[in-house]
Order: C-alpha cells, then structure tokens, then sequence
C-alpha cells in the first residue's frame, strides 16, 4: 500500500473506531508498553553496516499511578555521547480502538534537567502531563498484526523545522525483542533533508539495564 493509501485508511480506522477500545482486551496495550519500555542498542546494525551509528535508546515508565494508557519517559544518545542525548521525549500509549493504538509524543520544558533520569526509581516525579508539550500531528497510530505492532505518523501532518525540513515523518515495528524507528524529515516540496536514506535503525533489547527498575508493565 502507499503511503498515501496508508494515511487514508489509518485516518478512516481511527475516525470509525474511536471510543470502541472495550472491544479488544487492553492486554495488547499492557504488551505494547511493556514490549516498547527497558534499554535498546542499534550497535549490531552499526556493526553489520556502517551506514548507521551506534544509538542507544532507553524507554522507562513514569506515573504508574495513572490510569489512562501507559506514559514513557524516552532517551536517545549516541553511544559515544551517552550523557549528551540528542532526544527526549514522553510518549503517552493509548487503546483506541480494536487493533489500533496510538503513541502520543509530548516535549519536556527544560529537557536537560532531565539528563540521565532514567536510571532512577521514580523518574519524573513531580510532575504531571500538564506540564508537557504536545507536538501537534506527530503521534505514531500502531496496529497489531500477529505478534508486531507497526504503523506511522500520519502523512505530513507532523511539523519540523529541523535542518531546513517542512514536516517530519515516523515509521515504527515493535516486537518482543527489537524496536526499528526510521525517522525521517523532508522540505516543502517532499525532498529529504535528515534522517537515514537506507531504511530505519533496528534497536535490539540489551540487558544493561533491568526490566524491573525500568518500571515495565
């Protein structure tokens, strides 16, 4: 399918499904956090080809008081620069419908505070989603198929100014084991200008960091 028929159909599934997510067991949800949540490595990717870098990406809970979907804290730094992270967001993973699920992207106020704070027990505490900024179009609508989740940002609904870009785009499978991302922005007239050229950054799962101080559900 297009990427045209894709945003078309993801657009028409979540405008028929809303409200219906009793339908289907929140199991899947409760899988798609845990499967996203804990520390990934693409340092075999960087390995096997070296057009892609070595990226370190770690996903952890935050308010697991709440009730509403499951919240992530999220970091992203390059191996050799891991204290200087060149992401930070907190994703908000909702059911909102039969085997469709979004992940919200929100920006953290004064994002470098908040360096490293993943290692800790209780990141983020004292603070509430009010306090985030939602970036408007960017949120990534995921289905289930078998035993991965896929799906994207919705055409170019996702604004960035990023080197020169108009709008950004998201591509995202999630499986128990790796997580690939491919992140892309692209001008006004839909030329690339970031973002791999070759194909997304596959993460795979590394037990560097424990599951269970990662809060996962």
């Amino acid at each position: 399918m297009s990427r045209a028929g894709w945003t078309v159909s993801l657009l028409c599934m979540a405008c028929a499904l809303a409200g219906a997510a009793g339908e289907s067991s929140d199991d899947d949800l409760r899988t798609l956090a845990s499967w996203m949540c804990g520390s990934f490595s693409s340092a075999q990717q960087a390995q096997d080809d070296s057009g892609f870098m070595d990226i370190r990406l770690r996903m952890v809970r935050v308010w697991p008081e709440r009730h509403d979907g499951y919240w992530l804290y999220v970091e992203q730094a390059t191996a050799w620069s891991q204290d200087e992270p060149y992401r930070q967001r907190v994703y908000h993973l909702t059911h909102v419908g039969a085997d469709l699920f979004q992940s919200q992207v929100f920006e953290l106020a004064d994002p470098h505070r908040f360096i490293g704070i993943w290692r800790t027990r209780d990141p983020l505490t004292g603070l509430s989603p009010d306090s985030l900024e939602a970036r408007p179009g960017c949120a990534i609508l995921l289905r289930k198929h078998n035993d991965v989740f896929t799906g994207s940002t919705l055409g170019r609904l996702c604004k960035s100014s990023l080197r020169g870009a108009a709008f950004a785009t998201s591509e995202v499978e999630v499986s128990a084991t790796s997580l690939m991302s491919w992140d892309r922005g692209f001008s006004s007239t839909g030329e690339q200008v970031w973002g791999s050229e070759m194909g997304g950054y596959v993460f795979r799962r590394n037990g560097d960091f424990p599951l269970e101080h990662a809060g996962c559900p």
